[in-house]
């Protein structure tokens, strides 16, 4: 890959340190899923980790750097990258840019320089994906992590006279914003049985763009699955709740005497 290639742009995340609980994990990289701030437990099953997924409700993804120099981010939802919606490869995706020790959440699609709309969970057929003809890959989170290269690897300050966080060396970002529904013969197969993401209402969430010289391979991978209860509990990942007919066949007529209570 040449020296261009890897001149690849991304976007600055702003956000605070935050601990790892509950956090897939891989090298001290981090990948968690947030509702109401608070990590979503994860359970593995089928080589894999798995969420529930709770109907309605909007999470955000928390990403963590454990590295004492900047990372970019390939973030995807279902799929489609959390910056411009592409169904691409990592290397070539837009990507979200952590300095030294940083974790940051992102809460939804970023539309703008400026705002983003919430994720919130689903079914299919109500999903961002649908809304794009993107059905492919619903149900599935994926952040991989590439390094700046050997040159750059020394602890990141903020340059002098800087407004903001970072200086930006490009326009903002344009997003996809809207897209129209599915087309017919892809609905068709979606069922809201299963899980995916919406775009919900917007939030600020400012932004600014960078050009970054990236390592070639990333330094980690991580991918954490979505179900809706009866879908994880029909997978084995979380135990089966009693059918209340199985209790009732259970029953049966006469005891003893009427019990005084």
């Amino acid at each position: 890959m040449s020296r261009l290639r890897q001149l690849l742009p991304a976007l600055l995340a702003f956000g605070l340190a935050s601990p790892l609980a509950g956090s897939v994990a891989g090298g001290g990289f981090g990948l968690s899923v947030l509702v109401d701030g608070a990590p979503r437990p994860e359970f593995p099953g089928h080589g894999a980790f798995y969420v529930e997924a709770i109907r309605g409700r909007e999470y955000g993804l928390r990403i963590t750097n454990p590295l004492p120099v900047r990372v970019a981010v390939a973030l995807s939802v279902d799929g489609l990258n959390t910056i411009d919606s592409r169904h691409t490869d990592a290397a070539s995706a837009r990507k979200w840019v952590l300095g030294p020790y940083e974790s940051v959440v992102i809460s939804g699609w970023q539309v703008s320089g400026e705002a983003a709309r919430r994720f919130y969970f689903t079914g299919e057929r109500s999903s961002y994906g649908a809304r794009l003809g993107q059905t492919e890959d619903l149900g599935v989170i994926e952040a991989v992590f590439f390094r700046e290269k050997e040159p750059y690897r020394q602890a990141w300050q903020k340059p002098k006279d800087t407004p903001g966080p970072f200086e930006c060396d490009a326009g903002a970002p344009k997003a996809r914003a809207e897209a129209g529904a599915a087309a017919p013969e892809s609905a068709a197969k979606l069922s809201d049985d299963y899980a995916a993401t919406g775009m919900g209402g917007r939030t600020r969430h400012a932004v600014t763009e960078v050009s970054l010289d990236l390592e070639p391979a990333p330094v980690a991978m991580l991918r954490i699955r979505y179900e809706f209860r009866p879908i994880l509990e029909k997978l084995g990942v979380l135990p089966r709740a009693e059918d209340p007919l199985e209790r009732r066949e259970r029953s049966h007529g006469f005891g003893p005497f009427c019990p005084e209570r």
